[in-house]
């Protein structure tokens, strides 16, 4: 009889152990942005090598080309022919360190260096914040320390279009105030339903155009390239717009803007 307590009470002590140990519960990445960056081609190789110098654990290459007028491609550099879009995830507290490491890189001085700008993410699937070490501290600017209500001072206008038809979409956006943008080709792939609903026949081949511009020009744009070149036009326009907590030139320390 009291072989018994003996055997169990090991057990039982592990078992104390265990439940102690899931109750230390690691502290959590509870807020992420998506960080985009319109560059020339040549651009990403420095860029992604001060990725890996910080430990950023996700982000992704798309190749597209510049649609931008001449009276920005000097200042910007996003007129070129082949455009890097670069997106990644971080966390907006190591967002400046970044951005420094990235000047520091390709030259803070150097004109013609590209854009960067960042969009909230309300949701995402909980696995990938464990990739991501929560920020301890450090010297951030006074906007990631804000614990106010966030303020959108610019807009991606994002617009999907049949191929052939960017030219006459960019010439719209730019009367409606525009500055350029960039395009990412694309196919398209839709439930039937959607299409019938709809009552239109789609191209595979689609072009996705990205234009960032500021928050009071948002409005004018959509206006114009949805009457222009929406669902019911040749372009056949799937168009809307995100929020932009945060534009940056890569070529200066100021604020850019469109």
């Amino acid at each position: 009889m009291k072989i018994l307590p003996k055997l169990v009470s090991p057990w039982q002590g592990k078992q104390v152990k265990q439940s102690s140990a899931v109750q230390k519960k690691k502290p959590q990445v509870t807020t992420l942005n998506l960080l985009i960056f319109l560059v020339d081609w040549p651009m990403f190789n420095p860029i992604f090598s001060v990725f890996e110098e910080e430990k950023v654990p996700l982000y992704y290459i798309h190749k597209g080309r510049g649609t931008a007028t001449s009276d920005v491609i000097d200042l910007l550099g996003i007129g070129s022919s082949e455009k890097a879009v670069i997106l990644c995830l971080e966390q907006p507290e190591r967002i400046p360190d970044l951005m420094k490491g990235i000047r520091k890189k390709i030259g803070a001085n150097r004109p013609g260096a590209g854009i960067a700008f960042t969009i909230p993410l309300s949701a995402i699937n909980s696995p990938i914040l464990q990739a991501f070490i929560p920020f301890d501290g450090g010297k951030t600017d006074s906007k990631t320390n804000d614990k106010g209500p966030v303020t959108f001072s610019h807009a991606l206008v994002y617009s999907v279009i049949n191929r052939g038809y960017s030219d006459e979409f960019m010439e719209t956006a730019r009367k409606a105030g525009a500055s350029g943008g960039t395009i990412l080709h694309a196919r398209y792939q839709a439930n039937q339903g959607t299409v019938k609903f709809f009552g239109i026949s789609v191209q595979e081949e689609r072009e996705i155009i990205l234009m960032l511009t500021s928050k009071d020009k948002k409005k004018a744009i959509l206006k114009a390239v949805s009457k222009a070149h929406g669902l019911r036009s040749k372009a056949q326009g799937l168009i809307f717009s995100l929020p932009v907590d945060r534009a940056m030139s890569l070529s200066f320390v100021q604020e850019f803007n469109a």
